[in-house]
Order: C-alpha cells, then structure tokens, then sequence
C-alpha cells in the first residue's frame, strides 16, 4: 500500500509537559494534506513509575485522568481545526504501546517527539525511537523539540530530502518521500552516498533512477541527485546543513547490519533537529532481510 492511501490514521506520542508540540504540530500538517485521523497516545511507563503495577489504584487513576484531561484539550483544538482525533491511554513501554496502537488502528504513520539539543534527551528517545522503527508496522517520523527554531529553522520551502539506501526498504522510502514531495510542492533532493569501492570505481549511483524502483516521475516534481562520499550519518549531515530540508526520509532494515546496540537509524535519531522520517520495508516483519540490486553506471 502506497503512502498516501496508507495514511488515513496517524498515532502521535504525546506527553503531559509540552514536549511533544513539535511532533503534533508536524502531524497536524500531515493529517491536513492528507485528510487524515490523529490517534493521541499516551503510556504509563513503568520505566518512570517504578512498577505500574505495583502502584495503588487510586495513583493511577489520578495519573489516567490528569492524561485524559489533557488529551481532551488536544483533541478539542484539533477538531476545531477539522481533524478528527481519538485518544488512547495505555500501561507500559513506549515503543510497545505505540505499536499496539497502530496496529489496533491500522495507522499509516506514527509521529513521535524527541527532546533536540536537550542533553542526554536525544540519546534516550533515539534509542526508543530506534526501538520502536524497528517494530513498527508503518513509517515512524521523529521530531525534535527544537526543530523549527534557531538555525535548525527549514527554509520556507525546503525540500525533501531522501537518504537512498540498497536494502529493502528502499522502494518504499523512495516512494514515501516522493508522494511528500508531490503533496507539499517540494522538491526531491536524492541521496546517494557511495561506499569506498564505489567511490573507487567512479560509479555512479544516480543510475538507480526513481523510476526503476517502480516511481513514476511527473513534471511537477523536481527531482536532484546528490552524490557523497564517506560516513553516511556525516553525509547526511552534511546534505542537511548544505540543502536545509524540511523533512529526511530514509528506509531503515528490520534488524541492524552495524556492530554494536544501535544502527544508523538510531545517529540519525538522536541527532538530527530535521525530522527523521524512518520507513520500514513492506510487507512480512518476520526480520528476515534482502538486499536489492541498484543498477549503477560508470559516470
């Protein structure tokens, strides 16, 4: 299923402390654009409390209804903006309940808030982030708290930027990112950055065209290649300072190929302030992972 016949639902992790406007305020847009639902989540992790269950049941209802209160307000202003909500309070960790919840709604993305230049906030939610775009079912879009400010600030306009990757998620980030492009009137910045054989070999990775990951490329989309060299996370870094994107787009494997507890998906994460849009592959999530053949040409 494409994504924007997917995105009908959009679950969003919400807190009670405000740091969680900025993804709302990106999903909003989204569910805009896309005619979408907004699905508030809200868990009671067990993390912060100790034990859920060891608490006494009037301290978790007081909890519940000081979330549902807030939710409430939430879902008040959004309808009021003519987007229909619905809100969900759950027990348990973050990245499982959100899961839960975009199963249950068949959601076509789910938008979480990350703490941006605040300490050790991205490390934490960078690994939960992580955790939760390797069992998502769908997309999952972090954004930083201090996205839209200072000089994190897109340029009005900016475009979409889309981190091309040979795995299997591939086809399916390059489509997300082109149907964002379309909606939005932006436009596509591809990314390729070569490996040193490559490199080595003057190959050019732009041969693998949109068009032949089944991409159908039309006139009112503005479509450039950029090719670098070096450490993908840099490169992305870089192409970000560089370019200013108003979004990043990358497909991201169901299990890790990096040594070590994190991936790429979890630097991207954890230090991005651009919104880190992490596409999973379509179809089985049994973890089992092929890497696709990119045609490459001799620039």
């Amino acid at each position: 299923m494409s994504f924007e016949k997917g995105l009908k639902t959009i679950v969003v992790a919400t807190d009670l402390q405000g740091q969680a406007e900025a993804a709302l305020e990106y999903a909003r847009k989204l569910a805009t654009y896309y005619g979408a639902r907004i699905v508030l989540a809200h868990g009671l992790d067990p993390m912060e409390y100790a034990s859920v269950d060891a608490l006494p049941g009037s301290v978790v209802s007081h909890l519940t209804a000081q979330a549902r209160k807030v939710l409430d307000e939430l879902a008040a202003d959004l309808l009021r903006e003519g987007i229909h909500s619905h809100s969900e309070i759950r027990q348990g960790t973050v990245a499982e309940m959100l899961v839960q919840v975009a199963k249950q709604y068949a959601a076509g993305l789910i938008v979480i808030g990350t703490k941006g230049s605040g300490g050790a906030g991205p490390v934490v939610v960078g690994a939960i982030a992580e955790q939760l775009v390797r069992l998502s079912p769908c997309p999952v879009l972090a954004v930083a708290a201090d996205w839209n400010a200072g000089p994190h600030r897109p340029t009005p306009g900016g475009p979409v930027l889309l981190a091309m990757e040979k795995n299997q998620a591939a086809a399916a980030a390059a489509a997300t990112a082109y149907s964002l492009a379309q909606t939005f009137a932006r436009p596509l910045l591809v990314l390729h950055v070569r490996t040193a054989a490559e490199t080595a070999a003057l190959l050019n990775p732009c041969a693998a065209s949109l068009q032949d990951l089944g991409i159908k490329v039309q006139s009112n989309v503005a479509v450039r290649c950029l090719i670098k060299d070096g450490n993908p996370v840099d490169a992305i870094a870089d192409a970000i300072a560089e370019n200013h994107p108003c979004i990043l787009v990358a497909g991201v494997k169901r299990l890790s190929g990096t040594p070590g507890p994190h991936g790429t998906a979890f630097a991207l994460l954890s230090a991005s302030r651009v919104p880190v849009l992490c596409v999973p592959p379509g179809g089985s999530q049994d973890g089992e992972e092929r890497e696709i053949a990119l045609p490459a040409a001799v620039s």
